[in-house]
């Protein structure tokens, strides 16, 4: 069996609690909760790591899917290097930027998911894991294979190679059609 790559699924936990822990932010805030101000943090704190975590890392094995506009986001994350890169880093920001939701009900569900994202991030450094990104490929141009001059032109099943040559040298010598394929008695 293969080895589990912990900072894949730290990722997809930690972009969750980001987007549930600012929509608990903007419930508080629009419904002017007592100490909404933890909701307002909510909402920043929210904003924050979904940028932060928006960016996959890439696989040590195997293909890694990229998101839909992540190259936009990327260089960004890339340029704070070590702080960004390293998992321990990652775990001690996320249980930090955790703690303040605790205080609103309706931060509490994105505070628990932003500490199991926190402890998965633990969990992944301990390993050796670290952020990498995602490298863009350089373009090539599909290659029309070589080996085919022509599509064919007639549906399947086809007359074998040597009729068809027939069939094309009459055609052009003005000869009426004829069928290539044996039928009945000219067996």
């Amino acid at each position: 069996m293969g080895q589990i790559e912990w900072a894949m699924w730290a990722n997809e936990q930690a972009l969750a609690s980001g987007l549930i822990y600012m929509a608990g932010g903007i419930v508080a805030v629009a419904g002017q909760f007592k100490n909404w101000q933890f909701g307002a943090y909510g909402i920043a704190a929210g904003v924050f790591i979904s940028l932060l975590e928006y960016p996959r890392s890439k696989r040590k094995k195997g293909s890694t899917i990229e998101r839909c506009g992540q190259y936009a986001i990327t260089p960004v994350v890339k340029v704070f290097g070590p702080l960004t890169r390293n998992y321990y880093v990652r775990a001690i920001l996320h249980a930090g930027l955790a703690v303040p939701g605790g205080f609103l009900l309706a931060t509490i569900l994105g505070t628990v998911c932003l500490g199991i994202a926190s402890i998965i991030y633990l969990l992944a450094a301990i390993r050796g894991e670290e952020w990498r990104p995602i490298e863009m490929k350089p373009e090539t141009k599909p290659r029309i294979a070589e080996t085919i001059k022509r599509p064919p032109e007639n549906p399947p099943p086809r007359p074998p190679p040597e009729v068809r040559r027939k069939q094309v040298d009459e055609g052009a010598a003005g000869v009426g059609y004829s069928n290539p394929i044996p039928v009945g008695d000219d067996v």
